[in-house]
Formats: C-alpha cells, structure tokens, sequence
C-alpha cells in the first residue's frame, strides 16, 4: 500500500483521510488520446466509492507534469496537472498515456527522467495507445513484450526495428511494464488492475455503470476492420493479424498454428470453415493483395514489391500474382486503379483501401 499523503487527489477534498487501496499517476503526452485516459479513470473514479458520490477513498490518482500549462488532448480538449512529479513510490502505477505520433515530441526530457526514476524504483509502468512508444524511447521496454495496435504496427517496427511488438492482443502484462494497444482495451485493462486490487465485484461496479459489457481478458484478439470482422472465430481473427504483421518475412503455417496453441490440421480445418481456403492460400493472396497496391501506389521495382510482399524471388511472385489477378505484376501497374476495380471476384473479400490489409 502506498503513502497516505497523495497530492492532487483529482476528486472531492472532503473524502476520509484513509490510505488507498489503489493509486495511479498518470502522466499525459502531448496530443494523448482523450478517450484512453478518460476510459482509464472514469473506471478509478467509480470504483473508489460507493454508487456514484466520486470521493477518492479505495482508489486515488494524480494526473502529473513537468509544467504547469495544460496538456492538449489530441481532439483540442486541454487537461491541467494536479501535481508536479513526485515520488513515484506513491504509486501503484504509474500510466503513460500515449496519442498522435507525428506532432513533435510527445514527452519532455524531465518527464522522461521522471519514468526512469520511477522504473529504478521499482513501480510499474503502464503504456497505453501510443504510450508504449515513450516507454520505448526512453530505453524502459528493453527485453520487454511490448502491445501496439495493429493500426501502428508498422509505425512501431519503423521505429524499433529490434523490438517484435504484439499487434494481435488487447494488452501485454510483462512482469512491471504493461502495454495496451488503446481504445477499448484501456477499459479491459483498467478492470484487470482494479480486481487486482479491490476485487471483482468493486470491478464489475464501474463497468456496469459505464455501460460496458464483459471485460475481455489480455489474450482477447484486438478488434479489426471489416475483412477480420466478418469472422467469428477468434483464433482465425488472430491468425489472419499474425500474417498481416508477417508479410514480408511469411510465418510458416506451423508456427502460427503454434502459436494459437493449435495443430496444422486444426489451423487448417478453422481456415476452410471460415474463409473457404486453406491458410497458405490465405495467407498468399493477403501478400500478393498488398503487391498490388504497391504496384499501383508507389514506384518500386517489381522486383523489390516482390521481396516486401514475401516471395523470394521475382519469377516467383509473377507466376502467383498471374494466377490471382489474371494479369502480370506490370500489367497491373499499367491498369492501375482501373485495373484493381476489375480484379476478378475472388478477390472482393480482401478489396479495402490502404496498403495494408488491417491499417
């Protein structure tokens, strides 16, 4: 249990002056996603007392910063600091709240001293939406599974070439550092550290309240767009985002199967159920898929789309892409978006826009 002294309560100043069962300190980056960190402690809020009064008894949280100014949220809602950085061992967790990635800097250097200090300390750290990328950059995930959302898989991997990021989960618990890929998983997440702590019934209170339905556990696959949507198994959903996270350096089948605590037979019968093809010939159409939309988006080489859609050679990739799309990797350039729009009918499942299937 931490210090009953909490700066910054965030809440009613005439609740009882009794030591939490739970304290967080958030830390908000510049541009955060407002709607992670308000899914994240509407939850406290509501746990910390009885039916809906507020008052920070069970649960206790500060939202800290380097300066005093407010923080922007990345929807233009400014959040002030109650409290400037203090000793992390205050905290049961401390929660890096992460958002736009491309507007500057998301954290300062302080802040990023501040999370080193509390990592010495020994206090978990919590990186949520892109919150997982200042835990990064500060050098905090080394060795560490690290949870990103499919939607910046690649943005992850172009940063952090040595790191293999989790794309198919809700959130990643690895030993004191947490990882949830955003959006709804803030929820599941803040549930688990609240029963952890107060129980499930306390748990069960907030998201009743919120309106929200079961809490999904941290194996639970993260939503996708429609192509995965449309399939119900969740084994087969986090296989196709395994392949999609994959495409340039192909899993084989029996490793994926592996990984899903599957057999070969089994990946390949819950393929045929729901898809109507094998997962190889899954898998091979996804690849060529993306090809096309490089061929006909950028001007790479057909040799080099070849390599970054996974085939080894370009003879190789010309034969398939042939087979699919009824034309050559050339001649699907020269067509261009005319060209993708007369694709033949087998292709109509996997026809979304962007050049890559899940972002």
């Amino acid at each position: 249990m931490r210090s009953q002294t909490m700066p910054g309560r965030g809440a009613d100043e005439t609740a009882p002056a009794e030591a939490p069962v739970l304290s967080v300190g958030f830390v908000l980056a510049e541009n955060f996603t407002l709607s992670a960190f308000s899914l994240f402690v509407d939850q406290l809020r509501l746990a910390a007392d009885e039916g809906d009064r507020s008052r920070p008894i069970r649960c206790r949280w500060s939202i800290m910063g380097s300066r005093a100014e407010p923080v922007r949220a990345s929807c233009g809602v400014t959040v002030s600091r109650t409290s400037g950085f203090v000793d992390p061992r205050r905290f049961d967790y401390i929660v890096v709240v992460g958002g736009v990635l491309h507007r500057g800097p998301q954290v300062d250097a302080a802040t990023v001293d501040y999370l080193k200090a509390a990592a010495a300390a020994g206090v978990p750290l919590v990186g949520i939406c892109t919150g997982s990328f200042v835990l990064c950059r500060a050098g905090l995930m080394t060795g560490r599974r690290c949870c990103v959302s499919w939607y910046h898989h690649q943005d992850f991997l172009a940063e952090f070439p040595h790191h293999k990021p989790v794309s198919d989960r809700l959130f990643v618990i690895d030993g004191d550092r947490i990882t949830c890929s955003g959006g709804g998983g803030v929820a599941d997440l803040a549930t688990l550290l609240i029963e952890r702590h107060l129980g499930r019934a306390v748990a069960q209170k907030s998201r009743h309240v919120l309106l929200l339905d079961r809490a999904r556990a941290e194996t639970e696959a993260q939503p996708h767009p429609p192509l995965v949507a449309e399939v119900a198994d969740e084994r087969v959903r986090r296989a196709m985002l395994l392949m999609e996270q994959h495409l340039a350096d192909p899993l084989p089948i029996g490793d994926i199967a592996v990984r899903l605590k599957l057999s070969t037979r089994q990946i390949e019968r819950l393929f045929q159920s729901a898809t109507g093809m094998k997962p190889a010939e899954f898998y091979r159409r996804l690849r060529l898929r993306y090809a096309r939309w490089l061929l006909e988006n950028t001007e790479r080489s057909v040799t080099e789309i070849a390599l970054e859609a996974g085939f080894a050679d370009c003879a190789h990739f010309s034969r398939h892409f042939k087979a699919v799309h009824g034309l050559t990797p050339s001649e699907a350039r020269a067509q261009g978006a005319a060209g993708w729009r007369d694709a033949p009918a087998g292709e109509e499942r996997t026809a979304m826009a962007g050049p890559r299937l899940f972002g």
